[in-house]
């Protein structure tokens, strides 16, 4: 899945909500006030920067918590959502006896916060592990231990490979291999010599060598690990792909035969490897980037014995240490501060519930939905939807720069989005995954296998599309570009997204925003290369391609232009999908804002209009301040812009804000109408 609405890059399509009210809100109506001036600054003109006139005084008065890397309204949900998995999942460690879901989840987050149990068994969950790997005498025993890791949940080291739906032909499953075997957040990390990259490299290399010392080594072993795998990462990165390239859907649709694999890896025996991975490969797979896998091959018998060695026991390492003793888990924190200025470490409690909520996220979501979730907010989003929907289609429709033959077969598309609202239909049981009260590292060594024996088991077997991408409180929606569906799981659905209170003006500015989002996702540069079947194809004409090519390249000049800190910019490239989801989201969600009796009766509520009240609720959904370090990592790794970008964005290509606000050439966001984008 591709392209999350949220701050945070997701694997997964597009996101973007709102919802307070679908859950136990406030009990007193007008409580919440929905476009608060308290939060304005209202000495900021709106046309020279509308997010901080928006939301200027509520960023000064909300400075990063300490055991936060960053502060805004989507972190601000994320809090309250897991202080309510905290409740569950307290109450369900008490109830354990009440059903099957209670047990498993309630054993599971009593066995992660028996701080003294984990406490007292150090590293002996991998200790086995460890030796093993350090016994190794042979280049095949590499390659074995690279797939036995893997189907023990001890991450990916070398390559990547999941089973997912060929993206020619969306019905069927087929074994994916992809590049990876790196730790570093981006592969410039490796590659780069300014001062934030070197520093990173530095601060790794001594966390490689504190982590080999909590498990043993000396100091002169340690320190020639860490060497090895700084090595062998840094040979892996200049073979990857760069995250703009990873955008291009063509480019990473490699399909071979299994028989040819040979050809790219000839000193890899995938017949075997397929085996131990416990993968029937069927015929073909599909490879997303080829000279990377090459890389690997030669690397294989480049690299001495020692070092592979030091390698695997990594991969051991950084996959378990979150869940060893304090040790293990105070080192990693320490190297995460470098990477992100993080203060002071997540609450084990915060920690653990949002483990479980990855591991078991349909036991955990179904208490969820049950205590929290108003089933009727259901269905208010599903009229949201058709009403989006519908926009769009007649926006479709009035199209100057596309045909007639591309804009039937945009509404085909349109028209057979899958929308997934709240929760699945149908819940997964997870059975096979042994829970038990005293043994937290079993726990999650028994989620990880089941995950993955989940996973190679689709082999086969039909693409189920009932699956989600995410759990039931996660505060963010998506697009599934193979699936054609959009999903807004119940946790977006609170303010400042959503709320059965708040008048339309904040509810389409914010959730009306995010399923518009959602929608543009299908026709982003990526999206739109997919069918209405979800299968890669071109259902474009040339002149209509390069008319959407013309119109996204002026996006992408727009938002290199915001410079976010010191010398960075945001990358236009890399954040296209997204900026095209925004830009096209808002402008859908204003016209189907306009057919609003709100908007029609033009009544102002606390001093604003219907529109000046629908733009303000979008800036808010935006609010956010963040560490330096955190920001400097998501400029290079977020395909999402910061959150001031994303609210000034696409406003300053609407006509309706600048009749609203009264911006007028001279003010610092003004475009004069002509050079304005308009896509969808």
């Amino acid at each position: 899945m591709r392209n999350s609405f949220h701050l945070q890059g997701m694997l997964v399509a597009g996101a973007l909500l709102s919802g307070a009210a679908a859950f136990a809100g406030p009990e007193k109506p007008g409580q919440i006030k929905y476009i608060d001036k308290a939060n304005m600054d209202l000495s900021v003109k709106p046309g020279d920067n509308f997010y901080r006139y928006a939301n200027g005084t509520w960023l000064k008065n909300n400075p990063v918590p300490g055991s936060k890397t960053r502060w805004g309204s989507f972190d601000m949900l994320r809090e309250e959502s897991s202080k309510r998995l905290q409740t569950l999942l307290t109450a369900a460690a008490k109830n354990t006896g009440k059903d099957r879901a209670t047990q498993m989840i309630g054993d599971y987050y009593a066995s992660g916060m028996d701080s003294a149990a984990i406490e007292a068994r150090g590293y002996q969950p991998i200790q086995a592990d460890l030796t093993r790997l350090a016994a190794i005498t042979s280049a095949e025993q590499v390659m074995t231990e690279i797939a036995t890791l893997r189907t023990n949940g001890y991450g990916a080291p070398l390559f990547g490979m999941f089973v997912g739906p060929d993206r020619k032909n969306v019905n069927t499953y087929i074994v994916q291999i992809s590049q990876g075997g790196t730790t570093l957040p981006d592969r410039d990390y490796y590659l780069k010599n300014d001062p934030r990259s070197t520093t990173i490299r530095e601060a790794y290399r001594n966390h490689l060598q504190k982590m080999f010392a909590l498990v043993g080594d000396n100091a002169m072993n340690a320190a020639s690990s860490a060497d090895a795998i700084i090595r062998i990462e840094t040979a892996l990165a200049k073979a990857q792909f760069s995250r703009v390239e990873m955008r291009d859907p063509y480019k990473l649709y490699n399909k071979y035969a299994v028989k040819d694999l040979a050809t790219l890896t000839p000193g890899f025996n995938w017949p075997t490897l397929f085996s131990q991975m416990k993968v029937k490969a069927g015929d073909s797979v599909l490879v997303n980037n080829p000279q990377f896998l090459k890389t690997t091959d030669v690397l294989l018998s480049a690299v001495s014995l020692n070092d592979w060695k030091s390698y695997l026991r990594w991969n051991v390492l950084k996959s378990t240490a979150p869940y060893l003793s304090n040790a293990f888990v105070q080192q990693a924190f320490s190297f995460t501060q470098v990477l992100t200025g993080q203060k002071e470490q997540t609450p084990r409690w915060q920690r653990i519930s949002a483990m479980i909520d990855g591991d078991l996220g349909d036991l955990l979501g179904q208490v969820y939905v049950q205590q929290y979730f108003k089933p009727e907010a259901k269905q208010r989003m599903l009229d949201l939807v058709n009403n989006l929907q519908q926009t769009f289609e007649e926006r479709i429709k009035r199209l100057d720069w596309m045909s007639d033959v591309t804009k039937e077969r945009a509404l085909e598309k349109l028209h057979a989005f899958t929308k997934k609202i709240a929760y699945p239909d149908t819940w997964r049981t997870y059975e096979g995954i042994a829970i038990t009260r005293n043994d937290f590292a079993a726990n999650v060594h028994s989620s990880n296998v089941w995950s993955y024996n989940d996973m190679v088991t689709r082999m086969g077997q039909p693409v189920d599309k009932t699956r989600w991408g995410m759990t039931p409180p996660t505060i963010n929606a998506y697009y599934s570009p193979t699936n054609n569906e959009i999903a807004f799981p119940a946790g977006i659905l609170q303010f400042p997204f959503f709320d059965f209170g708040a008048d339309d003006a904040v509810n389409y500015g914010g959730i009306g925003a995010v399923i518009g989002h959602e929608m543009t996702h299908g026709f982003d540069d990526q999206g739109r290369q997919s069918a209405a079947d979800g299968n890669l194809k071109d259902w474009w004409t040339k002149a209509d391609a390069d008319k959407f090519t013309t119109k996204a390249d002026e996006v992408v000049k727009q938002y290199e232009a915001f410079k976010v800190l010191d010398t960075l910019h945001v990358n236009g490239k890399l954040t296209l999908g997204e900026n095209l989801a925004d830009l096209g989201g808002l402008n859908i969600a204003f016209e189907a804002f306009t057919k609003t009796k709100q908007f029609k009766d033009g009544k102002k509520i606390d001093g604003f209009t219907p529109t000046q009240r629908f733009f303000l609720g979008w800036a808010q959904v935006w609010r956010s301040n963040a560490l330096p370090q955190t920001q400097a990592q998501l400029l290079l790794t977020d395909p999402h812009a910061p959150g001031e970008a994303r609210a000034n964005g696409p406003i300053v290509n609407m006509n309706a804000w600048y009749e609203a606000f009264n911006v007028q050439p001279g003010d610092k966001l003004y475009k004069p109408e002509a050079e304005r984008t308009h896509i969808w």
